[in-house]
């Protein structure tokens, strides 16, 4: 499906939606049934409505309506305001941007607007540090180069600074055309991809004669972006309110259900069919009864000729009787306290990172019990393990090694004299280092050169090459200047070949201004860019370094060139120009084209940038390998960087107390192979002290989760560690499900983009507010600062809100079972009637008020102190194991109960044994029994 948008054409506009955007649920009038029906779906709500509407039936209700219609609403209304309440706020946000005043074109002339009023086609124009209101294909800048630049960390998290650019076919035209530009964006309909957009333009005459250009995500601005750095931007509205990519990827998670959630859903559906069998036991017993015996007392009296219904009319007595059996608080209460354990969170300096002024935050607040029964942590590597703080430390270079003796390459004496002696293998070396990527050079006024880069690879690449006197000065729109030894060199940039996760490399084209000459350029993982040498080079130097360097915990990237003549370019041209038009499978084909021209490289070398290890991290691992916590590194880095810096981080052991198993190969059948020897290792072994960890990578793993699948589920129900390395962010979801599949909470933890999706799948996602940006973080659960923060969210956050919710839960159903099982004790002596002992105004106050109150007070319940807990971390076993809160546990509250109920009701009924009383003076000494003993047990059970 496509959308053909005419440019600044009013007889077009009406075919799409406006600009407004709506982000609430409700609207004025469809609030209280919809509101409604959304808490009905419920189950436990469908339940209790039921009792309420029962008791409106005066001949069986053993009580007032009052009793569960009063709390009923009062939980409805509590609910249903909370839930106006934040909808209404994001009505007022709404209502914000939608007023926004902005520029758009009409009638060939500016013309000031409500955001919501901007239509598909119009020409909006924008100034510096203003929002961006909608979607647009960018058609003209301030710059003469025809470049802006934007920053989209409301987006996708990214702090640093992106560069824009104009279609080609919009270069060269002033403001006035720009007020009267014609034409038509072919585009795919709305989607959520921010990454992507596969569009072309056409504009019409006088401008252009019906050229087609291709459209990328370079050539767009995306709502909720804020233009910098540029005086002033225009482009078109192509997606508009709701349809715009941001609005297309909101979206209410799904809710996460915890395993205490699942426990309390069994238990109460245990309760429930428990309640059904007194129901049908004492109603046939009442009906027996009344038969009997009843109709033989002179002051009971039933006509003879009954209604047929009247058989019902005891068994829905005592349905009515036993329906307080699954508390109507438990939700509101359970709902009060998580609230409380989020905040606690929030609250905890802790865990309060203060290099970063970034506090933890808790975005879910229901499932905090949940980390205390973590089984399987999978974290990323980069900017989670490590700092992400990049720092070019060695390289290769044409055979040589710089930097091994000093441990820092940029003061190796031997490549700064290389330098300075115009050596060409190492000048096309940093050459390359300082062109091939996507940073952004920025002047300040004191002529200083600072540098916006999307990755701190390259970053550390072109502050290095800098330091070695090749200094990226400017590069705007296809135009960039090197400044070397006193020299000013100007490249064209004619093409970027950009970087995918499954290319695993980035090229671009460049034509050098004073000879004319083009150049190919490329930069990737080895074992992207090495099997891509021409024939003949010796390039076991290369492998031999990358595998030094990777032993040494460093991250390593290839670099190669190599000259392209005229006619391969514009042939090449041709088709790189057709693959990025087509609007189906762009990104296939591109990628297709790409390979074409990356071939017979002359590799020049490696270069080798050190990623420390934060602080904490190995210390953090220990403790929580200690509580029984399994961990996975997946990382996109190869695969003996990845192993050093398990070994660093105390993930793996080292020979003879651990043993690593290798899972490789390229075809199935060597994969096979590999998969079960480990397999069989991990069998014969799996007794024994001694600690197992596998290593795959991302082309086996690709494999197995497609053919082995079975195989490998079985492994990782055998190991305790895995290192899966050049995994794609897919791959690391699908990692995540297996481990889910397999029945264990997993925690996922990461810090960049390429998490998010591992991130969202496991039971908890915590993000680390990094170096890549927030993205992560906003995905997440939970976000904290730094890794080593995630020891006290689990061992004293995650265990206290297990324990205390436990508690909470059983306490809740235990309070209820209590009165209850005395209203059954006194139908035994009432005749099986379904009579009650308690009057409404008691039932309410003992639900509500009695016995409500005091157990809240738990949130503050700490068994151990928080020093015990965190020296002793195998403490944990207890929660993961689920020990506080199973069947056997909620079977002994409910012989508590039992136990507690006959107590009072023999207490009560003999203390008035021989004594005329009225029966409402026996139900508060019942009542009162009741009361003090809950709250005995409160005390008793807090720490």
């Amino acid at each position: 499906m496509k959308r053909f948008v005419y440019i600044n054409d009013e007889s077009y506009q009406n075919d799409y939606c406006d600009n407004q955007i709506s982000n609430t649920k409700y609207t004025l009038w469809n609030f209280l049934p919809k509101n409604l029906w959304e808490q009905f779906r419920r189950f436990m709500n469908q339940y209790f409505l039921l009792i309420a509407c029962l008791q409106l039936w005066s001949l069986i209700t053993p009580v007032n309506p009052a009793s569960t219609w009063g709390p009923l609403i009062v939980i409805f209304a509590v609910s249903a305001t909370k839930e106006a309440w934040d909808d209404y706020n994001r009505y007022i946000s709404d209502k914000q941007a939608n007023e926004k005043k902005v520029w758009i074109v009409k009638n060939g002339a500016r013309k000031h607007i409500q955001a919501q009023d901007i239509r598909v086609g119009n020409i909006v124009w924008i100034r510096e540090n203003e929002e961006v209101p909608c979607d647009l294909v960018l058609t003209g800048t301030s710059e003469p180069q025809g470049i802006c630049h934007v920053e989209t960390a409301a987006l996708d998290g990214e702090i640093d600074l992106k560069t824009r650019v104009i279609p080609t076919t919009c270069i060269g035209l002033d403001s006035e055309q720009l007020h009267k530009i014609k034409g038509v964006i072919e585009c795919p309909i709305p989607d959520k991809d921010i990454r992507r957009f596969d569009a072309n333009i056409r504009l019409f005459p006088p401008f252009i004669d019906n050229d087609i250009c291709p459209l990328t995500i370079n050539n767009t601005l995306l709502q909720s972006c804020y233009l910098r750095n540029t005086e002033w931007a225009c482009g078109v509205a192509v997606y508009t309110g709701n349809e715009t990519k941001l609005g297309m990827s909101r979206g209410v998670p799904e809710p996460k259900l915890t395993a205490m959630d699942a426990m309390i859903d069994k238990l109460t559906g245990a309760i429930f069919l428990f309640q059904l069998a007194v129901v049908v036991v004492l109603g046939s017993a009442g009906n027996v009864w009344k038969d009997t015996e009843a109709r033989k007392q002179w002051y009971v009296k039933y006509d003879d000729d009954e209604p047929w219904y009247q058989i019902l009319v005891i068994p829905l007595r005592f349905e009515l009787l036993c329906s307080i059996m699954i508390p109507i608080s438990i939700k509101v209460s359970l709902d009060f306290v998580k609230s409380m354990y989020a905040k606690f969170i929030d609250w905890d300096e802790e865990i309060y990172d203060q290099e970063t002024d970034t506090p933890a935050h808790a975005a879910n607040t229901a499932i905090s019990e949940d980390l205390g029964q973590v089984e399987y942590i999978l974290t990323d590597k980069t900017g989670t393990l490590t700092e992400n703080k990049m720092i070019f430390r060695r390289c290769c270079i044409a055979g040589t090694l710089y930097g091994n003796e000093s441990g820092d390459a940029l003061k190796d004496i031997e490549l700064l004299n290389a330098v300075a002696d115009n050596s060409p293998h190492v000048i096309k070396f940093l050459t390359v280092m300082a062109l091939c990527n996507t940073v952004i050079p920025i002047k300040s006024p004191s002529g200083t050169i600072s540098y916006k880069a999307q990755s701190q690879d390259e970053d550390a690449l072109v502050n290095a090459a800098s330091n070695l006197h090749v200094v990226l000065v400017s590069k705007n729109g296809n135009n960039a200047e090197i400044h070397f030894n006193r020299r000013v060199i100007q490249y064209e940039i004619l093409d970027i070949l950009e970087f995918t996760s499954d290319r695993k490399r980035m090229s671009i084209v460049i034509s050098d201004s004073q000879s004319g000459k083009i150049f190919l350029l490329s930069k990737g993982a080895d074992e992207a860019i090495l099997p891509l040498a021409y024939c003949g080079q010796q390039i076991k130097t290369f492998v031999d370094a990358v595998d030094k360097y990777a032993q040494l915990g460093l991250r390593t990237l290839c670099l190669g060139w190599r000259e392209l003549s005229l006619e391969e370019y514009l042939e090449w041209s041709r088709l790189f120009k057709e693959a990025n038009s087509a609007l189906v499978d762009r990104e296939w084909k591109v990628a297709e084209v790409c390979q074409k021209l990356e071939h017979t490289l002359d590799i020049l070398g490696i270069s080798a940038i050190e990623d420390r290890l934060q602080d904490g991290v190995p210390e953090t691992i220990e403790i929580l390998r200690q509580s029984g916590i399994n961990f996975w590194m997946l990382t996109g880095d190869k695969q003996s960087t990845a192993i050093q810096i398990a070994l660093l981080c105390n993930l793996i052991s080292s020979e003879p107390k651990g043993q690593l198993l290798y899972i490789n190969g390229k075809t199935e059948d060597e994969v096979a192979r590999s998969l079960e020897r480990v397999l069989l290792t991990m069998r014969i072994t799996s007794s024994e002290p001694k600690e197992l960890a596998f290593v795959v990578d991302g082309w086996a793993l690709e494999i197995i989760l497609t053919r082995y699948k079975e195989a490998f589920t079985e492994l990782a129900v055998l190991s305790k560690t895995a290192i899966c390395c050049r995994v794609t962010p897919s791959q690391k979801a699908q990692l995540v499900k297996l481990l889910k599949s397999c029945d264990y909470r997993t925690l996922a933890i990461g810090d960049g983009g390429n998490d998010v999706r591992m991130i969202q799948q496991a039971h908890i996602g915590v993000g680390i507010s990094g170096r890549e940006g927030l993205q992560a973080a906003r995905a997440a659960d939970y976000s904290i600062g730094k890794f080593r923060f995630l020891k006290r969210l689990i061992l004293v956050h995650g265990r206290y809100s297990y324990n205390r919710t436990a508690f909470l839960s059983q306490y809740s159903f235990y309070k209820s079972l209590l009165i209850c099982f005395i209203q059954i004790l006194f139908s035994f002596v009432s005749g099986i009637a379904g009579t009650s002992l308690f009057n409404s105004v008691s039932l309410m106050a003992y639900n509500v008020f009695y016995t409500s109150i005091p157990v809240l007070t738990t949130v503050l319940d700490k068994d151990l102190s928080e020093k015990t807990v965190t020296q002793n971390p195998e403490i944990l076993l207890y929660c993961q194991a689920g020990r506080l809160l199973n069947p056997s546990t909620f079977a002994g509250w409910f012989g508590r109960s039992l136990y507690h109920a006959i107590v009072v009701f023999l207490i009560t009924i003999h203390a008035y044994a021989n004594e005329k009383s009225e029966m409402e003076e026996l139900s508060m000494v019942a009542l009162s029994g009741s009361i003090w003993l809950q709250a005995f047990v409160v005390t008793l059970e807090m720490r």
